[in-house]
């Protein structure tokens, strides 16, 4: 927790929750505006949020499944794939382990 942070702030949401209609045209106009030939939804959103930005660094399936708002953790798992590389990393981390490293 950072300082001047509480746990009830850090359960907010960091941006105003919009209807996904609402935040699909949003979504359009920042594609239309930054030239992406990508069609930006919001389940493009949480999916991409979801697998690049937090498991592919490390984050626990667990906490990205609170951070979704999901209640049951087989719900965050349609979203999550295994990347070859985080694969590499966990193999990596086992045998330092296992070396006492």
């Amino acid at each position: 927790m950072s300082f001047g942070q509480d746990e009830e702030d850090l359960v907010k949401p960091l941006l105003p929750v919009l209807s996904n209609q609402k935040m699909n045209e949003n979504l359009k106009l920042l594609q239309e505006l930054a030239g992406i030939s990508k069609n930006l939804t919001t389940h493009l959103a949480r999916h991409t949020f979801a697998t690049t930005i937090t498991l592919a660094n490390g984050v626990p399936i667990e906490t990205v499944s609170r951070m979704l708002g999901h209640t049951r953790l087989a719900t965050t798992q349609v979203y999550a794939k295994v990347l070859d590389n985080k694969i590499a990393s966990d193999m990596k981390n086992l045998k330092g382990n296992m070396e006492g490293n």
